[in-house]
């Protein structure tokens, strides 16, 4: 790939990272090829030797050396297999050690871009890139070896077949040539463009996925379960569309370099016709081995549109995190639309829904640019600043709450890793949610389904709020904290806020359109109105 490909590079950094294990796969892609060839080639000589000592009589029999013959055998047969395993255990390894570091990076270039950027690739797709297109390269990259697999195959064959005759020897290279050229050129006419279709495709169906799968309950109660199906069986039948093209390219490829083999076998038995049956035999098995040594090299022109698609997705999610500069001192002040707070303040924000209270909270996040001149932070107005560059400042509540797959202990943990145990029961706690886990037979290892699903949403939320608790953040924001839950634990929850902000010295700011948040806080303001 040219340098404007960021994926293009990455893999070339890889590469020479690798090139150890590479080249360690490579020999024994090389050496199992080789090994084949004169096995097989061998197998025919011996073969005939044997038959023609055995028509000769019990002098030519007992004269006949089939002990030596039958040694190399079982040596070319170890040979390729250990070079087979050789093969395949380097070049995975090699694989999946660039991947390893491909994923992370393309994960963090995902979440480095802006939100708008971001938000705007769907779960789905996301995770299509994230699995199928780094599959792709990862297909590519074990295939590293596949050249010299070719070159040791046609290299064997051809000395072999040159002791019988150096002209079958030219005319068998000439033939391998002939396919080589004439399958690479016509896999990428034939097989490309279904590749590429069959990545894109494969994201469709998986955002078709992602966008149903949660909405099953409500396709169910409005009837639309058959329309969903249907949907996502049209991105099924692009796909496998696509895939059934590529397939009946690689067919027809096949077929061609049945035929042109067929011939490269007959010139060779032609040239051959005049050395010694055993030499003939080894000749025509020789040159037949060499032919399938180039299968693994035509396997990967038939994946290049599929791999060249896959860079392109790739490329624009991998990209370096901006540095935001150093955050501002954990004492800063802040002003928000003129009201200025000092730390340990206490600001409710109500107002009409669509009015932007969600938004402010989110641009002081990073999750949205500030809007100009509204948010100033230690004197330093924000939209002049990188997005997240006051982020540590924050630890944050959304009104959506989202959880990870897993359990209680993991979800609470993303807000900080080195949390113990001790702090996440009085994070627990201070959420009015601890007699509730300590209820359940497995305490904080009590898994919580995909997304919190076996939650119910008041418990969603509270799991959310004691995230947000364990944060050392000098501020709390907090999204409408109590949504969702009755009179007598919205109480609960708001006095034990109320006491975990005395007793921290932490500020809030607290979106809320229901007056029990809002009563703890020394300031209200209302936005839209």
């Amino acid at each position: 790939m040219s340098g404007a490909s960021p994926v293009g590079d990455f893999l070339k950094g890889q590469t020479r990272a690798r090139r150890g294990d590479l080249l360690i796969a490579a020999l024994g892609a090389a050496s199992a090829t080789a090994a084949a060839t004169w096995l097989l080639g061998l197998s025919g000589w011996f073969l005939a030797g044997a038959a023609l000592a055995g028509a000769g009589g019990p002098a030519a029999l007992q004269a006949f050396n089939y002990l030596l013959p039958s040694a190399a055998l079982r040596g070319f047969a170890i040979l390729r297999t250990g070079g087979r395993y050789g093969e395949r255990l380097w070049g995975h390894r090699a694989a999946l050690k660039a991947l390893a570091a491909l994923r992370p990076a393309l994960f963090a270039g995902l979440a480095a871009a802006k939100p708008a950027e971001a938000l705007s690739l769907s779960s789905g797709e996301a995770a299509a890139r994230l699995v199928q297109d780094v599959n792709a390269l990862e297909t590519a990259f074990v295939r590293r070896a596949a050249p010299w697999a070719a070159l040791a195959g046609a290299g064997a064959a051809g000395g072999v077949i040159a002791l019988a005759s150096v002209s079958a020897a030219g005319a068998f290279l000439v033939g391998l040539g002939l396919q080589l050229i004439m399958g690479d050129q016509l896999l990428r006419r034939w097989t490309a463009e279904p590749g590429r279709d069959a990545l894109r495709a494969a994201g469709r169906l998986k955002d078709g996925l992602a966008a149903y799968l949660p909405a099953a309950a409500e396709l169910r109660c409005f009837d639309l379960t058959a329309k969903a199906a249907d949907a996502l069986m049209a991105h099924d039948g692009a796909l496998s569309a696509a895939r059934l093209q590529s397939h009946d390219g690689l067919a027809l490829v096949s077929a061609l370099r049945a035929a042109l083999a067929a011939l490269t076998l007959g010139a060779v038995a032609i040239l051959c016709r005049h050395a010694p049956m055993p030499l003939a035999a080894l000749a025509l098995l020789a040159a037949l081995a060499g032919m399938e040594g180039i299968g693994g090299l035509l396997q990967a022109s038939a994946d290049r549109g599929a791999y060249a698609e896959a860079v392109i997705r790739l490329d624009g999610m991998l990209r370096a995190a901006p540095s935001p500069g150093p955050a501002p001192p954990r004492d800063a002040m802040l002003c928000l639309d003129g009201q200025d707070l000092r730390p340990g303040t206490r600001l409710g924000i109500t107002g009409p829904s669509g009015c932007g209270k969600t938004s402010l909270l989110e641009a002081l996040v990073g999750l949205k640019p500030a809007p100009p001149g509204r948010l100033i932070i230690d004197g330093q107005s924000v939209e002049h600043e990188p997005l997240g560059w006051a982020r540590p400042l924050f630890a944050f509540a959304p009104q959506d709450a989202r959880l990870t797959t897993g359990t209680i202990a993991e979800a609470l943990r993303l807000a900080n890793p080195e949390a113990d145990d001790d702090a996440l029961w009085e994070a627990l706690g201070d959420a009015q949610l601890e007699g509730r886990v300590r209820a359940a037979p497995q305490g904080l290892e009590t898994w919580i389904g995909d997304g919190g699903e076996i939650l119910s949403g008041g418990e969603r939320r509270r799991l959310s709020l004691a995230r947000a608790y364990l944060r050392p953040a000098p501020w709390l924001l907090l999204d409408e904290p109590t949504e969702g839950l009755d009179r007598d634990t919205e109480a609960e929850v708001v006095a034990a806020l109320a006491v975990r902000l005395t007793r921290t010295g932490q500020g809030a700011i607290i979106v809320s359109h229901r007056p029990a948040p809002l009563g703890i806080c020394e300031r209200v303001v209302r936005m839209g109105g």
